[in-house]
């Protein structure tokens, strides 16, 4: 299989679960990276529970807990780009990283999409945890310092899904948020839909890619 190949979820499952069987590494880290709306959570949670389910420790991290308070972002005039590369704390993702490759137990930070904010110190990932999915946006980006990320990094997945499911998809999303119509232009089109083909066209070539 090459690394361009899209296989489907059963397969990624399979290759997954046949990967981590016998595996000698102490901590595997598994990146899921794709544009906003291509189903990196979902796909994460259930990959997340299936994985558990055939007897891998596993948790998820998710890049998200690493968003800079708003109170930065107004300070760095970033706050109308919430949510794009430079609107994150790499370096705090890559200092967890290299904890979890290097220690039994970690705290990690949670993203609170109620409060618009991440939490500090809301989330363990336990000394049994065999299996990291790392998953956000921007993980497999092929630029610094999201590039410092990849040396973790056993498997990296791509999430495949065109630029017009995307859209659909964003415009859906921030309806849900009873936002206006100018509004959601505003986020769709001046800030979500270019950072998903960012992540579309400068991203690294992925272990797997995978259609959603």
């Amino acid at each position: 299989m090459t690394s361009s190949s899209i296989i489907n979820y059963q397969e990624l499952l399979e290759i997954l679960d046949n990967e981590f069987r016998g595996n000698e590494i102490k901590r595997l880290f598994v990146a899921i990276a794709g544009a906003p709306a291509s189903g990196k959570s979902t796909i994460s949670a259930k990959l997340n529970e299936d994985i558990n389910k055939r007897g891998h420790s596993c948790k998820v991290l998710q890049m998200d807990g690493y968003h800079y308070d708003d109170v930065i972002l107004n300070a760095k005039n970033l706050l109308p780009y919430k949510g794009a590369p430079e609107t994150f704390d790499v370096a705090g993702l890559k200092n967890t990283l290299y904890r979890l490759q290097n220690e039994e137990e970690v705290v990690v930070p949670v993203f609170d999409r109620s409060l618009e904010l991440s939490r500090s110190s809301a989330y363990i990932i336990p000394k049994e945890t065999k299996i990291v999915l790392v998953e956000g946006n921007y993980l497999l980006l092929d630029l610094d310092p999201w590039s410092e990320l990849h040396q973790y990094y056993h498997y990296t997945i791509l999430l495949d899904c065109d630029e017009k499911t995307l859209e659909q998809r964003l415009i859906e999303r921030w309806k849900g948020f009873k936002l206006d119509i100018d509004q959601i232009n505003k986020k769709v089109y001046e800030n979500d839909l270019p950072n998903g083909i960012q992540v579309i066209q400068n991203s690294i070539q992925p272990t797997f890619k995978l259609k959603n």
